[in-house]
């Protein structure tokens, strides 16, 4: 069978290890910088859905004929999408309205194959945060592992000691689904490079 070039549309290097974990290695990493603003009214699931379209769409048009991967997580609190803080003080607020509550990971997913068919998924993990004191949040700030994250925080850090209970997948809330993943690729014939 022949070998299909792969290409991720994404700069996250989360993204790219989980991918290496099920033994999938890109052949390129090409970010898609797209618009990321959230439209009004817009669900938590529409937007992931629409993120990761869009920018598996942007791929496909620079690399024809290949097969794209691409990826977006997105943090819903309520009817509220907290996307990366732009600073200390949104990722502080981001902690605050996170502690003691649960929260969503949705991760949109969408594999393109070298005939520009689309496959997509997104993925619901539920997260449930410990209350957070004064201290957890003002250590997390500046520890600075917040900086580029959805919802101001990384589950495979400092904050996984803040999650009580986790209902769904894990990976999605690093990045990217693997079992969705792996299902996706292998329904366009991508094998696992061992």
């Amino acid at each position: 069978m022949e070998r299909k070039e792969i290409v991720l549309a994404s700069a996250s290097p989360r993204r790219l290890s989980l991918l290496e974990q099920i033994k999938v290695y890109p052949d390129i990493v090409d970010p898609s910088d797209i618009d990321e603003s959230i439209l009004k009214d817009e669900p938590a699931t529409s937007y992931a859905r629409r993120m990761a379209v869009q920018k598996a769409e942007l791929a496909e048009k620079k690399h024809s004929g290949k097969l794209i991967v691409a990826a977006d997580t997105v943090v819903a609190c309520g009817r509220r999408i907290l996307g990366k803080p732009e600073n200390e003080i949104e990722a502080r607020k981001f902690l605050e309205l996170l502690s003691g509550r649960s929260h969503r990971v949705l991760g949109g997913v969408c594999v393109v194959d070298k005939d520009g068919k689309k496959t997509m998924r997104v993925v619901t993990t539920k997260v449930s945060f410990k209350h957070l004191s004064h201290e957890d949040i003002n250590n997390y700030i500046l520890s600075k592992e917040w900086e580029g994250k959805a919802g101001g925080y990384a589950i495979q850090g400092l904050a996984g000691a803040f999650v009580k209970k986790i209902v769904g997948s894990y990976s999605n809330v690093v990045g990217l689904p693997l079992f969705e993943i792996n299902a996706l690729l292998q329904g366009v014939g991508v094998r696992p490079q061992i």
